[in-house]
Parts: structure tokens; C-alpha cells; sequence
């Protein structure tokens, strides 16, 4: 089904509809850069062609900016944050990419011990490690918080095959309101259609998409079977340390074809 323009300023999911790869042309999605995502926003991002880095935008704390949940092999409903410690220089108005890293020595040891320990038994570790180990080396170079975190998400995005683009926010000039902001940004890379997710429909406003003649599609993934256990709950990497690259690159290209 092809995505459809919503039919009121106020978007919400039911006035959204799944987007038909072979009729939406350019499909673009914003999201805040992920330390190691969700399988939700992994999915969503593997189905876009572009993927702009919303990094300009003040840093929430409770998010999944600087941490991710592990969940156990074998036992996902046993969890762990694994968190960056992020400093804010500028209080609560910092925006994401000027957040630093506490102490990346540390946290880099953190990351190898806690990731080893969760997913070191799995049979499809020494792929993962591949995703995994140049963003510990990242981690002695660079002390950006939001750095770090889109390295995470785009070195599994390489192991899944993706071959979409990557553009930051802060590259492209665009309006403060959230749905203008949104609008600007896909229309400045050229989108035919803005791929939303479940939480951005629920304040989005078709008005500035409307306005450039830009589609609204919704992306749904499952929360559940089999790869999908937890998959707006825990990080991408316990499906891929379960049930392997290859199944859930899989499962992602079905799910962004249907």
C-alpha cells in the first residue's frame, strides 16, 4: 500500500498507511543518533533511503541517545542498561552533539566486557564483533557522546547490507517546529515520501509536508516473535546475536518491501 497524505493537521497512525517501495520513490527518515538501537528504529532506518542524523536537537537523558538495553541470550526478559556516563556543557540546553563522554577510557571497557558478556556465547559473535570493535576504537579517539552513538547504528546498518545515505541535521538549514523541521530536512534531501514511527505520528502535522509535496508514510514493526521479542524494548544486538545477521537482514527487507 502506498503511504498517503494525511487528511487533517493533526497526523495520526490510522491516517498513515505502510509504504510500497515500488511507488513511494526517495523515502527519507529523522532520527536522533542511537547508542546500538532498537530493532524498531534499526528496522525504520534500514527502510529508508536516507537517514538524516537528527543531532541538533537538545539531549534527553532518558532516551536511548547514550545507553541501550541488553537483554540475555536465551532469556531476553533478563535486561541491562549498558550507558554511556554524558556530560552536558550547556545544562539541559545542550543539543546532542555537544554532549561528551564522562570518561571514554572507561567506557570502552565497559562496552567490550558488558557486550562480550552478554552476546561472547553466541555463534554469530565473531560477526557481530566486526559492528562492534571499530566503534570501541572509535571510542579512543572521540569523546562525542552522539559520535559514538551514530557509529553504533551505522556499523550495524553495514552489517545488515543497507546502502542508504547518511546526512546530519546540523548540515541543512530548517524551521524550529517539530513538523516544520521535519519537513525541511526531507525536502532538502531530495525525499518523495517521510517515513514516520509510531511515537513521531502521534504530534506530527501533515500542514508542512503538504506544503511541499511530500507523503507521510507510517513504519510499523512487530513487538514480538522471534526476532521481534522486545524489539521497542532492547538493542538490535540480541536478535542479531540469536538469530544472526543474515536472518534479521532478512527479516528487515521484507518488512521495509511489503
Amino acid at each position: 500500500m502506498p503511504p498517503t497524505k494525511t487528511s487533517s493537521p493533526q497526523a495520526s497512525p490510522a491516517a498513515l498507511s505502510h509504504p510500497d517501495r515500488s511507488t513511494t520513490g526517495r523515502l527519507c527518515t529523522v532520527h536522533q543518533p542511537n547508542l546500538f538501537p532498537r530493532l524498531s528504529t534499526l528496522a525504520k532506518l534500514y527502510a529508508a533511503d536516507c537517514w538524516v542524523v537528527l543531532d541538533n536537537v537538545q539531549f534527553t537523558r532518558r532516551d536511548f541517545q547514550h545507553r541501550t538495553r541488553l537483554a540475555t541470550l536465551g532469556e531476553p526478559g533478563q535486561r541491562q542498561w549498558l550507558t554511556l556516563a554524558t556530560h552536558l556543557p550547556r545544562g539541559r540546553q545542550s543539543r546532542i552533539s555537544e554532549t561528551l563522554i564522562v570518561d571514554p577510557g572507561l567506557s570502552r571497557k565497559r562496552v567490550d566486557l558488558l557486550l562480550r558478556q552478554y552476546y561472547g556465547r553466541s555463534p554469530y559473535w565473531p560477526t557481530l564483533s566486526s559492528a562492534i570493535t571499530p566503534v570501541l576504537k572509535l571510542l579512543t579517539v572521540s569523546d562525542r557522546t552522539s559520535v559514538i552513538a551514530e557509529s553504533s547504528t551505522r556499523h550495524l546498518l553495514d552489517l545488515l547490507g543497507w546502502r542508504g545515505s547518511v546526512i546530519h541535521s546540523s548540515a541543512r538549514p530548517a524551521r524550529d517546529g517539530r513538523s516544520e523541521r521535519l519537513a525541511d530536512l526531507a525536502k532538502a534531501v531530495g525525499a518523495d515520501a517521510y517515513l514516520c514511527g509510531t511515537g513521531g505520528a502521534r504530534y506530527l502535522c501533515s500542514a508542512p509536508f503538504d506544503e511541499y509535496g511530500i507523503d507521510v508514510a507510517l513504519f510499523r514493526t512487530p513487538t514480538r516473535g522471534g526476532a521481534w521479542t522486545g524489539a521497542r524494548e532492547i538493542s538490535a544486538l540480541w536478535a542479531l546475536a540469536t538469530y544472526g545477521p543474515q536472518h534479521v537482514a532478512d527479516l528487515l527487507r521484507r518488512r521495509s518491501e511489503a
